[in-house]
């Protein structure tokens, strides 16, 4: 048979999924559709290139994850995120990320390791001296990728991203209106020393500091201006 007589191959059921929940649920948390965003199946459907069936089973995970509703026969509602929620996730983040630092105080990793820290650090240090805030969070987000990543623990690693990716939103969202974030890049290069010392007390409880800093300037911003769409 000639290839101009083939037929295509169909792409497995799974993969539709996947790609239709992969799709929707970066739109969700970079804020292209923001809380409170409506939309139909079939309009989904059609603004994803593919049938209702992957999408339908796409929004079963995400209403899994908490990151929207599902309405019979009206489709699918964004949900927000209340000050509450951000409380919780932090604290959660803030115990497990300090144990991260801990962990990788405790193996001495060397200096090629510890590399991407400090350029994750001097980006941010470079985006504020320049006012670029997107440039500041994306360099903030690779430093404590890499934190978590280089621990070892990739149970607690899962975690970790499954927890960012429900914070990323509200991040997003309040960058703007929070205080300019002068101190984390101080904080990130104090933590970076306590690692390379081996000092596994010290890792864990300067990031326990620092989680806890930012937990609470964003829940504060939150509570205050009571975001009806965040």
């Amino acid at each position: 048979m000639t290839a101009s007589r083939r037929r295509p191959v169909a792409e497995p059921p799974g993969s539709l999924v996947d790609a239709a929940y992969r799709t929707m649920r970066r739109r969700i948390l970079d804020n292209a559709w923001a809380p409170g965003f409506r939309a139909l199946e079939q309009e989904l459907a059609l603004t994803l290139g593919m049938s209702r069936t992957p999408v339908r089973e796409a929004l079963i995970r995400l209403a899994n994850e908490g990151l929207v509703e599902v309405v019979p026969r009206h489709g699918m509602r964004v949900l927000p995120v209340s000050a509450s929620d951000m409380d919780e996730i932090y604290q959660v983040l803030g115990s497990l990320e300090a144990t991260a630092a801990e962990l990788v105080a405790a193996r001495k990793p060397g200096a090629s390791d510890i590399a991407p820290l400090e350029a994750a650090s001097r980006a941010m240090d470079a985006a504020l001296k320049r006012d670029d805030l997107d440039a500041w969070a994306e360099a903030d987000e690779r430093f404590h990728k890499h934190l978590v990543e280089l621990c070892g623990n990739r149970l607690l690693a899962a975690t970790v991203h499954n927890f960012w990716d429900r914070a990323h939103r509200a991040r997003m969202f309040t960058l703007r209106l929070r205080p300019k974030p002068v101190h984390s890049t101080r904080e990130h290069m104090d933590l970076v020393r306590a690692i390379r010392k081996g000092d596994a007390a010290a890792a864990r409880e300067i990031h326990r500091s620092h989680r806890d800093r930012g937990r609470r300037e964003l829940t504060t911003i939150l509570a205050r201006y009571r975001l009806p769409t965040i």
